[in-house]
């Protein structure tokens, strides 16, 4: 039987596993993720799995690669710059849903035009403004279109996105091919983004099939959407936003294979993120909207709650108050351990310049470094000047930062992707511990002995003794991770508590039942379900989590390589939707992609909707690799009582095409 190889990209590590028969974990390995370069890391990882498990790459009949770089990129505000056409709205909607927050200053044009509910033309596409916008140079790598009810009748988006196409050859995400629902303001967003992580997944995709030709692997690759299931590279490259939480689901579908678990809590902790989902019979939820970071998508994926926490999270020291201490992200930086691994002479040496200093610095342990091939398009003039001077390799960030001005500068220029800046975190206490030894474990001293001699309210430092300080950060991480599965556990109760599950987790009287109290009173907290415990630094976590939480923690032997395995056993599933609507009695209203269609029957304008996207998702899934396909369809009705009679107002058909991958012989 074929060997299937899997691969996933993360923010800090690229893992690969092969599986033979589906059945067995024949090898796995791991690399540093290089962001200058992804090929480097995914070569190295594929190359390793190779070695390790002296297999013939003429076996491997499928690759498949499951990532959480959109995901990091929308929680850390990354992506490329893009260019919103908004039409038939006003330019106050642009506040809807952290619309204008999300484009962060990038252009966008509102002009008029759009459709009305019943697919009929509000107005004319002002195409003489757009092809005016269109001239002028927005450095941007990508476009959104949204027009108003496009869901109704797509025409306005799909005529700018052909004058967009022909005016600048960039690529254009139209938001009535992300959702299918309405909501104009919410699928602008989802195009934006979109159109933000184009060029990021692109990118990845085209490195990660370049190298895999180059080790001899000629098999077809997949990629893991954000509810677990694999489509085509091809497609992915389209609609990049629909691998967000890519990674994340995979380590769902990886979890369930591994364990057996039905029930159960599990929690991915990546470099950047904590991600949680529910699982329920086997299954994870699906959300029709997923949230990542501050946004909240048209996507549909994984039910998963993610946090801005893991083991590369930044490590801020709060000095307010008497007895000060630490929190964690949600921003990643690259731990000291590891920068410490690229530049070892230059940061030993900036390190023990700091410790000879008797004043701490406010700019101690911490680092900086461009990360090149990166499009730099549009930058102010200072943002440009500052990325300049950081040049080419690891600085001091002290020797950068001329004033406390350029903080915000950097702070863009990390948000673009073009920089990354290096400091403490819960990987390098983990160094100083001794519970990771694969980097710098003296530097990662070095840098905690820094920030521990930091000054509290009271005029003492932090905690003088690397030991202790790591120990404070990492009792920092038992405690975020508890609350990020409390949220999670509370969000999914069937009981409701009347309070929000953000609030029941920081309860007083909650976590004195974590703790055990007793007193007049005895508390008794925890969660009833297991949790099931992923990534590659859970074992070095997770144990106190349990704890904690009074719960069976699971570790499963291959935890650490758990999204690559998701890859691999996961099926092809495409799901369609469309809508009937009644905007008149006996006429019923199919909405398409080429335009609205009437019939004088309900049930033969449904029976005609369904035809159709039974037809796109079969070719989608084909398109995506799958073979013996399975299609169903689901209706959903809304009728009203009138005049003893029943009335029909509008029907929402899905149709769900699902198969398994196509293997190479």
């Amino acid at each position: 039987m074929a060997l299937l190889l899997g691969v996933d990209t993360g923010g800090t590590y690229t893992d690969a596993v092969l599986i033979r028969d589906e059945r067995e974990v024949v090898a796995s390995a791991k690399a540093l993720t290089t962001r200058h370069d992804l090929a480097e890391g995914i070569g190295k990882a594929v190359a390793a799995v190779l070695k390790e498990s002296g297999a013939d790459v003429g076996e491997i009949g499928l690759a498949s690669l499951s990532t959480t770089l959109a995901t990091n990129a929308l929680v850390e505000g990354q992506g490329g710059r893009v260019g919103l056409v908004y039409i038939g709205f006003r330019e106050r909607d642009l506040d809807g849903h952290g619309l204008r927050e999300a484009l962060g200053g990038d252009p966008a044009l509102v002009i008029a035009g759009g459709h009305s509910h019943a697919g009929g033309e509000a107005a004319k596409l002002d195409e003489a403004a757009l092809s005016a916008w269109l001239e002028t140079d927005m450095g941007v790598s990508g476009f959104a279109v949204a027009s108003q009810f496009a869901t109704r009748n797509p025409a306005h988006e799909l005529r700018a996105a052909e004058m967009i196409r022909a005016a600048t050859g960039k690529p254009v995400s139209c938001s009535h091919h992300l959702s299918a629902r309405l909501n104009g303001p919410k699928r602008a967003l989802t195009a934006v983004l979109n159109a933000r992580l184009i060029g990021m997944i692109a990118q990845l995709i085209e490195k990660a099939e370049g190298k895999l030709v180059e080790l001899g692997i000629h098999a077809p690759l997949m990629v893991v959407r954000g509810d677990g299931a694999l489509i085509s590279a091809g497609q992915a490259k389209e609609r990049p936003i629909e691998t967000i939480l890519s990674g994340p689901a995979a380590s769902i579908v990886g979890a369930c294979w591994m364990t057996g678990e039905t029930e159960a809590l599990v929690s991915d902790i990546g470099g950047t993120t904590t991600d949680v989902a529910v699982l329920r019979g086997g299954k994870p939820a699906i959300d029709p909207g997923a949230r990542v970071g501050p946004w909240r998508t048209m996507v549909e994926a994984v039910a998963m709650r993610t946090t801005g926490l893991g083991g590369d999270s930044e490590v801020h020291v709060m000095d307010e108050g008497l007895v000060g201490g630490v929190s964690l992200g949600p921003r990643r930086v690259v731990p000291v351990s590891l920068i410490a691994t690229e530049a070892p002479e230059l940061v030993h040496r900036v390190l023990d310049e700091q410790l000879r200093s008797e004043t701490p610095g406010e700019h101690d342990a911490r680092f900086v470094r461009a990360v090149p091939g990166v499009e730099a398009g549009g930058l102010q003039p200072k943002d440009a000047a500052l990325l300049e001077r950081i040049g080419v390799g690891v600085q001091p960030l002290g020797a950068v930062l001329k004033t406390r001005l350029e903080v915000a500068g950097l702070m863009r220029l990390v948000k673009r992707g073009l920089v990354q800046v290096a400091g403490v975190t819960p990987s390098d206490a983990a160094h100083v511990l001794g519970r990771q030894a694969q980097w710098d474990g003296e530097a990662a001293e070095k840098a905690v002995a820094l920030i521990g001699r930091k000054r509290t309210g009271s005029g003492n430092r932090l905690n003088p003794e690397p030991l202790a300080m790591a120990q404070m950060i990492i009792d920092q991480l038992t405690h975020q991770t508890s609350l990020a599965l409390l949220e999670s556990a509370f969000a999914e109760e069937e009981v409701d508590f009347g309070l929000s599950p953000e609030v029941l987790a920081r309860h007083v009287l909650l976590q004195k039942g974590l703790d055990h109290h007793r007193g007049l009173m005895r508390l008794e907290a925890g969660l009833n379900l297991p949790v099931v415990g992923l990534g590659a630094s859970a074992p070095a976590y997770y144990g106190a989590v349990g704890e904690r939480l009074s719960c069976r923690m699971v570790l499963p032997e291959h935890a650490g390589v758990a999204n690559a395995i998701g890859a691999v056993v996961g099926r092809v599933t495409i799901r369609r939707s469309g809508t009937v609507t009644s905007p008149a009695e006996g006429r019923f209203r199919v909405h398409l992609e080429r335009g609205p269609e009437d019939f004088t029957e309900a049930e033969a304008a449904m029976a005609a909707l369904q035809e159709v996207l039974e037809g796109e998702a079969r070719a989608e899934a084909e398109r995506a690799g799958a073979q013996d396909i399975h299609v169903s369809a689901a209706r959903e009705m809304k009728v009203a009582q009138a005049e003893a009679r029943e009335v029909f107002l509008e029907a929402e058909i899905t149709v769900e095409a699902s198969g398994r991958p196509r293997i190479a012989g």
